[in-house]
């Protein structure tokens, strides 16, 4: 069993990544396998409605988007998917969104092959505006049909300094158990 976490956070070692890395912490003590990929900070372009990938449905970026196919052919080879961002007036970074809009589309022409795979969104945020981050981030998952599990709260931690959300330990505890509901639910999902 793998997961693939992608920070979509242009800070490397931020917040989002030690959230992410918190969830991680859980699924490598149940024995799954993890692998974190930098996305943000990166370049990447979003969706331009070419309509060369729905041409040739093979899942795929047709335009210079190396770094999103890398990403699409990681989450096709997956068991499940994190996807980390910050928020960013209220919703998610360039990155998360370039991402989620070019994975959706290419795969979504190429047959849906994220259906029933586990996604799990993974938000930082300074004060208000998590919500609807976690809301996009979760509608990625749902329209590839997608299984989404819970956690003992919104997988939202606080901090706003570099560092600062693992003193939310209600954020950090929502991780870990973030983390066990995955576990748990691959482990059905693979029986």
């Amino acid at each position: 069993m793998k997961v693939i976490g992608f920070n979509c956070s242009p800070r490397k070692g931020g917040n989002t990544e030690l959230l992410i890395r918190e969830v991680f912490k859980t699924l490598e003590k149940n024995e799954i396998k993890t692998e974190l990929i930098q996305v943000g900070g990166k370049k990447v372009s979003g969706c331009i409605a070419c309509m060369k990938c729905r041409k040739a449905a093979d899942g795929k970026c047709h335009q210079e988007n190396k770094l999103i196919n890398q990403c699409i052919r990681k989450m096709v080879k997956a068991d499940a998917i994190i996807i980390g961002s910050p928020t960013y007036f209220s919703d998610i970074s360039t990155e998360a969104k370039a991402l989620i809009d070019v994975a959706g589309y290419a795969l979504r022409g190429a047959g849906s092959p994220l259906r029933r795979k586990i996604g799990a969104a993974v938000v930082a945020v300074r004060r208000a505006g998590a919500i609807h981050a976690f809301d996009s981030i979760n509608h990625f998952f749902l329209i590839n049909e997608m299984i989404i599990p819970g956690s003992s709260y919104w997988n939202v931690g606080f901090g706003m300094g570099k560092g600062d959300v693992t003193k939310d330990e209600e954020g950090m505890k929502t991780m870990r158990v973030l983390g066990e509901n995955m576990a748990w639910l691959l482990g059905k999902v693979e029986a």
